[in-house]
């Protein structure tokens, strides 16, 4: 992302953006979608700080995401596994790390469904052993105040609501339907277990839907963004009365950076985009921001492309997210609305075709499709 890609948005909740608590940061699946964009969010704010990504480059994870950065003299890009606990040891202790955020994570549900011994050994077992590793990281340097252990997770831990009920919150009790959110359920238990029983200054957010640049073309928005352009179907599950609360990755960016900084440990934190829409809604929103923003579409109106589908096994019906915690007690609120953050978003996939093409090439080489 240049500076051209990052939009103008104050992080003036921060105490100070010249400096944070965490001089040294070890981020995790930093080469991903959330990841990426995290890495590019901190490194932009907090230029002095030693940053450490740690990625596994599996299929979503993508160098490319981190170009333009990689190579800066406090940036350091390293290939491997969170399951690797001689590697995470090391690394802690090499780099003096004070803080890690952790995003790194098996996260398609369709896949999970598929596969799900991928989700249990990345999003459990891998938790856990970045837990046990920072735990005795913290331990040997005499229980810093400031350390911090992040975990970022998913709405999806909470279950379906029905139309008319109210939002998640913090204290909304856990009912996975996946093998996804199963999965990051098992690893948000172990997170907080590890502050009640050890003391570990841990942190958990748990946000709606995210978008925006460097997203994996297998999920709706950047799918229907490139299938457009592609002149292929829109797949819509069911009747596409599905309802998702959007958060911009640009906003939950700078939730994080709060927790991070300002946030108190043991506790958890909803990061919500306010923007509740059903699927065919959004999907009609992107087809109309195409028809206005791409030139020469194979097939226009985009709107012709839609195709209702199958529904997937255990489909949540709609997931809404209640930020006001994070709101009172930490100052923040999104600044992206939908109209707003879905046009950046559909702008930028039509002006970054060889990032999107390139992932393509890629799945095709390996008999891959999305």
């Amino acid at each position: 992302m240049s500076k051209l890609d990052i939009p103008q948005i104050t992080t003036a909740v921060v105490a100070d953006s010249s400096a944070s608590l965490t001089p040294s940061i070890l981020i995790t699946g930093g080469a991903g979608f959330i990841g990426s964009n995290f890495v590019h969010h901190w490194y932009e704010n907090y230029p002095s700080d030693r940053i450490i990504v740690l990625d596994a480059l599996t299929y979503a994870g993508n160098r490319q995401n981190l170009a333009d950065i990689e190579g800066k003299a406090n940036l350091r890009f390293v290939k491997g596994n969170i399951c690797d606990r001689a590697l995470v040891d090391r690394l802690l202790a090499q780099e003096s790390i004070s803080a890690i955020a952790h995003f790194a994570a098996e996260s398609h549900v369709d896949r999970s469904i598929v596969a799900p011994d991928a989700f249990v050994q990345t999003n459990v077992v891998g938790t856990f052993t970045l837990l046990e590793a920072f735990r005795h990281h913290w331990e040997k340097q005499g229980k810093p105040e400031h350390y911090r252990f992040l975990h970022v997770s998913t709405d999806e831990v909470y279950g379906s609501l029905d139309p008319d009920d109210p939002a998640f919150t913090e204290t909304t009790p856990y009912a996975p339907n996946s093998p996804y959110s199963a999965s990051k359920a098992g690893s948000d238990h172990l997170v907080r277990a590890y502050h009640h029983t050890y003391g570990l200054p841990t942190l958990i957010t748990n946000c709606s839907n995210n978008y925006g640049p460097y997203h994996f073309p297998e999920k709706l928005i950047p799918l229907i963004c490139i299938n457009i352009l592609l002149g292929k179907p829109l797949p819509i599950y069911g009747d596409g009365l599905n309802i998702r609360d959007w958060l911009h990755v640009w906003d939950h960016c700078r939730a994080l950076d709060i927790v991070i900084n300002q946030g108190k440990p043991g506790e958890i934190y909803n990061i919500g985009g306010n923007s509740e829409i059903k699927n065919i809604d959004l999907v009609k929103m992107i087809c109309g921001l195409m028809d206005k923003l791409a030139p020469n579409l194979p097939v226009s109106p985009a709107s012709k492309l839609i195709t209702f589908v199958k529904d997937r096994p255990g489909h949540d019906r709609r997931y809404a997210i209640n930020a006001t915690k994070i709101k009172t007690e930490l100052g923040w609120e999104p600044q992206q609305t939908i109209s707003t953050g879905l046009r950046q978003t559909v702008d930028w996939y039509i002006n970054h075709r060889h990032w999107w093409e390139s992932i393509l090439e890629r799945l095709e080489v390996k008999g891959e499709r999305l």
